[in-house]
């Protein structure tokens, strides 16, 4: 664990599911579920773009790395917040250690239309 590479504040989001009594759907809001400092180490580019259909797709996976802490229960289904960036967690997290660290994977998707 080195605490000096624990620079950035992240905030885990987890959606708040609620349904609909009328139509029987869901839906819900991201809500704080946790705040960590973490390292994130943004993973350098390769063919991260993909076209489907006139939508150009664009990843921007990182790696993040945090301080393990009993009673945080972090998920995949769950958002990572970093400076307003909306990242979803793609694999992990992953205990490293002995109860040191966790690290995980998550990408920001962007899209943007193509002109034909």
């Amino acid at each position: 664990m080195t605490s000096g590479a624990r620079d950035t504040l992240i905030i885990f989001m987890r959606r708040e599911k609620v349904r609909n009594a009328v139509y029987g759907t869901n839906s819900g809001s991201w809500v704080e579920h946790s705040q960590a400092w973490a390292e994130v180490m943004d993973v350098l580019p390769s063919r991260a773009e993909s076209l489907d259909e006139n939508l150009a797709i664009q990843r921007r996976p990182a790696r993040v790395r945090i301080d393990y802490v009993d009673g945080i229960d972090i998920t995949s289904d769950m958002q990572i917040d970093i400076d307003g960036r909306k990242l979803r967690i793609v694999s992990g997290p992953a205990m490293k250690g002995r109860r040191k660290e966790w690290e995980m994977m998550a990408e920001e998707l962007s899209t943007g239309g193509q002109e034909p």
